[in-house]
């Protein structure tokens, strides 16, 4: 008779599920001997278990398929942790099975003793223990079910013992993915309609929830001749071949965006949770379309909400309007988004023999050389400034990060799991060089698991966009140096093939030859500390900051520091 163990595997391959990301531990011995019997679903092994959910949550992220990480009990799975919040916050399905200590021993306080159920309960859609081997297969298939259809992490958590348990043989069937088409009342789609249509100047912000929605939003902007602002995470769905783009807007984001939207006397938000409420306007009446109901006001006032799928909204609205005559609003915005594109455009420039190199350059090379098809990742921080800034999207390409829960130490993990679904394709990791470091054992995971990705190492010796917030807040940097090694002499030494990089003048061949090698890469950069990634709008507060920020630097001996900030941004002057 199988063991509840077996079964679970047997589950997993009828759903589909070809990895499992993890590392083994004695609780999760009746697991991986299933996986091991089995021999058709591949054991990715980690170093880490937080990078183990980070990769699944790429790939689920990658395929829209449920992906799997595991965690022995106790610390193994509490490691799980942060990488199921960014699954979580970014509404991928993932599957996480949790080991727990021997069933006689839960509540006293035993060797490695936590509390899965609650402490994963924040991070996931479903959470639920198996205590005995009668419950299986009915709390497996509803686990897996609140995973893809919720879309977000479902935890299984169970004992070794149980896992080890005689179950009868049981004949899986596979869940099947819904496609719901949600559209908002024809009386709202009407109220919605009028409104626009009797606007000159309706602006877009579109999200994440537009994936799969790009010619329904082009015919909508094209009807309402309205400029289309997208957040982050709707950068890779909405950006390309897009005549109505006029960037991001936010922190990380472009002027011409924040304008976009500053300007605006109607707001439609399409599939978006942007969370910064002092970029969205106050004026403005606002219409926002979510699939989740719950989801809408919860950043800005709406005063029309419409609970719909991006696609069926976007395509019933444009249905019922009229083309636009009034175009000055999309022409001013499409106009001022070329002139910020062509500033930003200027700094990716190579720097003088000698000088640090400018990141945006490295960005710039790395996206013309990449192939059609990449999958880049991005660490928080500067990474993700210059992704969102110089990284081109074709509908193609992806651009996966943690850009919802803000985690560092994401952009290698990320990119193992994008590697590990197709290693036919390009996976490019975008590291800062704190991010990569509080990860590094990962390079022997991308060394051992045989996974050709390339990293690219933003090395400027500091937490860089730390540091830009502390100067903004007028606070000496302080704590946020970096003693790096020759990451590419780490890469070497793992068996990885290393590229270090000090001149702008040798960057463009290395990073081709980073790209042509077959194999993983380390690309260490020395990238320019000083270089500013500036919001769209600087407040006066940030000014006064940083005002603050100099006069202190000078007092305390550090003035060389300010005239290394100014020669290198000098440039954004002119």
């Amino acid at each position: 008779m199988p063991t509840v163990a077996q079964n679970i595997i047997s589950q997993l391959e009828v759903q589909g599920v070809k990895r499992m990301y993890g590392i083994p531990g004695d609780s999760l011995n009746g697991l991986t001997d299933a996986l091991r019997e089995n021999g058709r679903i591949e054991w990715v092994h980690t170093r880490h278990e937080e990078a183990a959910a980070f990769a699944a949550a790429a790939e689920a992220e990658i395929t829209g398929e449920l992906a799997v990480c595991v965690g022995s009990c106790g610390p193994g799975n509490l490691h799980l942790i942060n990488g199921l919040y960014d699954a979580n916050r970014s509404r991928v399905p993932v599957l996480a099975i949790a080991a727990h200590i021997p069933t006689e021993e839960i509540g006293s306080n035993y060797f490695q003793e936590t509390h899965p159920t609650d402490v994963f309960r924040e991070c996931s859609v479903y959470v639920e223990q198996v205590s005995d081997a009668s419950q299986m297969p009915r709390i497996m298939n509803i686990a897996m079910r609140e995973a893809i259809e919720k879309r977000g992490v479902a935890v299984l958590v169970i004992a070794g013992d149980v896992a080890l348990q005689d179950m009868p043989r049981i004949t899986p069937r596979k869940i099947a993915k819904t496609e719901p088409r949600v559209l908002p009342s024809e009386a709202e789609i009407e109220r919605a309609a009028q409104v626009l249509g009797g606007s000159k100047k309706v602006t877009i912000l579109a999200g994440a929830g537009s994936a799969g929605a790009h010619a329904e939003v082009m015919e909508l902007a094209d009807k309402l001749a309205a400029p289309v602002v997208h957040a982050l995470r709707g950068k890779d769905h909405i950006s390309y071949d897009n005549p109505f783009d006029v960037g991001l807007t936010g922190l990380i984001g472009f002027a011409s965006g924040y304008r976009a939207i500053e300007d605006c006397d109607v707001l439609l938000m399409l599939g978006t949770d942007f969370p910064y409420q002092q970029f969205l306007p106050e004026e403005a009446t606002t219409i926002q379309v979510d699939l989740r109901g719950e989801q809408i006001g919860r950043r800005t006032k709406v005063d029309i909400p419409l609970v719909g799928t991006v696609k069926d909204t976007a395509r019933a609205l444009s249905e019922v309007l009229p083309r636009s005559k009034h175009r000055k609003h999309l022409d001013e915005s499409t106009k001022h988004f070329a002139k910020t594109r062509e500033k930003l455009d200027e700094l990716a420039t190579p720097s003088k023999r000698g000088d640090a190199i400018h990141p945006q350059y490295l960005a710039r090379l790395v996206d013309q050389a990449a192939s059609e098809d990449a999958v880049f990742t991005a660490d928080v921080g500067s990474p993700t400034v210059w992704a969102a800034r110089y990284l081109s999207m074709n509908g193609k390409r992806r651009l996966l990060g943690s850009f919802n829960h803000g985690s560092m130490a994401n952009a290698l993990s990320h990119a193992i799991g994008a590697q590990a679904v197709d290693r036919k394709r390009q996976s490019i990791a975008l590291a800062g060089d704190g991010g990569l470091t509080m990860l590094l054992g990962e390079l022997l995971t991308v060394k051992q698991n045989g996974l050709n990705v390339k990293t690219v190492v933003f090395n400027n010796s500091s937490l860089n966009f730390v540091e830009l917030e502390m100067k903004a807040a007028g606070y000496l940097t302080y704590g946020t140096t970096l003693e790096n090694p020759d990451f590419a002499a780490v890469a070497e030494a793992m068996g990885i093939k290393g590229i270090r990089v000090t001149d702008s003048a040798d960057l463009p061949d290395a990073v081709e030859q980073m790209l042509a090698h077959d194999g993983p890469v380390v690309l260490d950069v020395l990238t320019d500390r000083q270089e500013l990634s500036m919001p769209p709008t600087i407040k006066f507060e940030q000014a006064k900051g940083f005002a603050l920020f100099a006069i202190k630097t000078v007092m305390s001996g550090r003035g060389d520091e300010l005239l290394d900030l100014a020669k290198t941004n000098w440039r954004r002057m002119f």
